[in-house]
């Protein structure tokens, strides 16, 4: 069917099995609503969900029906930066009360990845994500503060288009 109906499908794949179920075990646990051939059918991207079967979906394995969906969604308010590439000396050099999250966060983020080259420290997308709910932030607000402070390069401030 193509791209997107394989990605929806690898998210439906992965919900369930988070849940510890097989695609029958799906079939049992709704009392026959869902049928293991028709998720799995699903699953492998071999048939479109509707919208509605989507969100009933969600409901069954009780996530937002967000979590269902691919990335490359649209996502809500400004854009984070496309590339993040924190400074870590800046960081060490700015008052704790400003970036005490940011800063645990990359420390444990070195200590995961055994990374101490105390320099730079890359990040993912949803790492900035994380870190703008902490900061009560948008990413693209998160991302400006972060620029302002010096944490990273103005280009790291998303395109946006001329007006």
């Amino acid at each position: 069917m193509g791209d997107y109906a394989t990605a929806l499908g690898a998210k439906l794949r992965g919900i369930r099995q988070q849940q510890g179920l097989s695609l029958h075990g799906v079939e049992q646990k709704s009392g026959g609503r869902w049928k293991a051939v028709v998720v799995g059918s699903y699953e492998r991207g071999d048939r479109a969900v509707t919208v509605q079967k989507l969100a009933e979906l969600a409901d069954f394995y009780g996530v937002p029906v967000v979590e269902l969906l691919p990335e490359g969604r649209v996502p809500s308010g400004a854009e984070p930066a496309t590339k993040i590439v924190i400074n870590l000396e800046r960081l060490q050099q700015l008052p704790a009360e400003k970036v005490g999250p940011l800063a645990r966060y990359a420390a444990t983020i070195q200590s995961q990845r055994g990374d101490y080259n105390g320099k730079v420290l890359s990040i993912r997308t949803e790492d900035l994500r994380s870190l703008a709910i902490i900061y009560d932030m948008t990413p693209g607000e998160l991302t400006e503060q972060l620029i302002d402070w010096g944490v990273l390069p103005p280009e790291a401030r998303p395109a946006k288009d001329d007006i």
